[in-house]
């Protein structure tokens, strides 16, 4: 899996979770379950992980829809 988004925003992880699933493209929100641990602080992102093999198809996509700031290196 490979790394593309960490946030803590729950509508930006929507929409980019909205844009793999029109695309066909297999993708996770991990850590999801962290602000149990951190008391619901937001101090610990969730990361958006998509399928390694189509990684830079889905970094197209989220660019195309103007997510471009939000992606990791």
């Amino acid at each position: 899996m490979r790394e593309l988004i960490r946030a803590n925003d729950p509508v930006l992880l929507s929409v980019a979770s909205s844009l793999m699933k029109d695309a066909g493209i297999h993708f996770m929100v991990a850590d999801q379950s962290m602000s149990v641990l951190e008391g619901s602080l937001g101090m610990l992102s969730k990361r958006f992980l998509v399928e390694e093999e189509r990684g830079d198809e889905a970094r197209r996509i989220l660019i195309d829809a103007g997510l471009e700031a939000e992606l990791r290196p």
